[in-house]
């Protein structure tokens, strides 16, 4: 069995080796934005856009000495980017005509590039040293040995953070043979806002809520930077300060991630979780950065991949009625979202209004549901629409404060 795998590495250049790479990034800007404009000459002129080939013939055909000094399949790639920009374009304007809500965006020319990638070669890593086509060699922090590559290097990809740092992106596709997690024990998961999740067995996990904590900070270093001169010193060291702030609260972010994830798939044999249409869920006026702190999306994607390989099965259940349905008779008890207790007048059974939503998301426990709501309750999204609701924003303060 087959498995793609990405190995994040921390970079440490010298400052010659820094500008090169930084001088790599700019001619890659350049290049994308010279390709981008072609396309749309070309289109207005043809009917048609070109292809990533034609493409990869204007960048051989542009040789000057800018584009000489950056690896030929780096600037290939970019001209793959344009390719799957417009790709996108095309396909999500087709599904917005066919009647499906989603926003379309026409792809934009750059101010900034963020990463530059080797699609096959062009690079070696030999212990802690990384050697870059047309760039040098690279000092790479590996680390613990657990953290060392396995399985074989399809791309590489070497990416700027905000904050200046460099990181080694590789692209593994790793073979494995995945021993069947013993514990057959089933679990639902059903995540939120007042506790990060609650499972079917009545544990709680915190929501530590890593953005709020840190928001007075991040709006006093925010009030200080947009007080400095445009282009100045000042201006930078400002911007290079709320980059650190949102890079910990990332990071915090991840750990905490990471660590849950693990946690779950090597106690269970099968998770169950609702398939939530977050997009959707962001929208919400008053709860929308509680949303977006909780990050119900990375949570999946972690649980999914370490499932993989931990021989765990993870299963995504619709998540209608998981929140308003009774999990002991099954009968429909509408209730606000401000409403945390689940009181069923049929069976008389008082339980949190959390805990007998997870228990709704283990008892589904199908595979391949077709219609898939933006929260787990049978009401409009988000508690609206229910007769006597408190106003969204009260009862969005009490959901987040408690």
């Amino acid at each position: 069995m087959e498995i793609k795998k990405t190995y994040k590495y921390r970079l440490y250049p010298s400052k010659d080796i820094a500008k090169r790479m930084e001088k790599n990034l700019e001619v890659c800007r350049r290049t994308y934005n010279d390709l981008l404009s072609i396309n749309q000459e070309t289109y207005l002129a043809e009917g048609k856009g070109l292809s990533k080939f034609d493409m990869n013939k204007c960048i051989n055909h542009g040789v000057n000495a800018e584009i000489k000094s950056v690896h030929s399949q780096v600037l290939q790639n970019v001209s793959n980017r344009v390719d799957k920009a417009f790709k996108n374009f095309f396909r999500r304007l087709k599904e917005r005509k066919s009647g499906k809500d989603i926003s379309v965006g026409y792809p934009r020319f750059k101010k900034r590039y963020k990463s530059f990638t080797y699609p096959q070669n062009g690079y070696k890593l030999d212990g802690n040293k990384l050697t870059l086509s047309k760039v040098g060699i690279v000092n790479v922090r590996i680390g613990r040995t657990q953290n060392r590559i396995v399985g074989q290097i399809k791309t590489l990809t070497i990416k700027r953070e905000p904050t200046g740092k460099w990181f080694a992106c590789f692209s593994c596709v790793e073979e494995i043979n995945p021993t069947k997690n013993k514990n057959k024990e089933k679990i639902g998961v059903d995540v939120g806002l007042k506790e990060f999740a609650t499972l079917s067995n009545g544990e709680t996990i915190e929501n530590h809520r890593f953005f709020v904590k840190s928001e007075k900070r991040l709006k006093k270093a925010q009030r200080i930077l947009s007080r400095r001169k445009k282009g100045s010193n000042r201006r930078e060291k400002a911007r290079y300060r709320v980059a650190l702030i949102h890079e910990k609260i990332s990071n915090q972010r991840h750990d905490f991630h990471h660590q849950l994830t693990r946690k779950l798939v090597d106690n269970y044999g099968t998770i169950v979780i609702e398939d939530l249409k977050i997009t959707n869920m962001v929208r919400h006026p008053y709860l929308a950065k509680h949303i977006n702190d909780a990050s119900w999306g990375q949570f999946a994607r972690f649980l999914c991949y370490k499932a993989e390989s931990a021989g765990c099965r993870v299963e995504k259940v619709d998540p209608r009625g998981t929140s308003q349905d009774c999990s002991h008779c099954g009968n429909k008890v509408p209730k606000t979202l401000a409403q945390r207790w689940h009181r069923c007048t049929y069976c008389g059974v008082v339980m949190d209004r959390d805990l007998n939503a997870s228990k709704n998301i283990l008892n589904k426990d199908t595979v391949g549901t077709t219609e898939i709501y933006a929260r787990g309750d049978g009401s409009s999204p988000l508690g609206y629409g229910l007769e006597d609701s408190p106003s969204r924003k009260r009862e969005a303060r009490l959901l987040v404060v408690g």
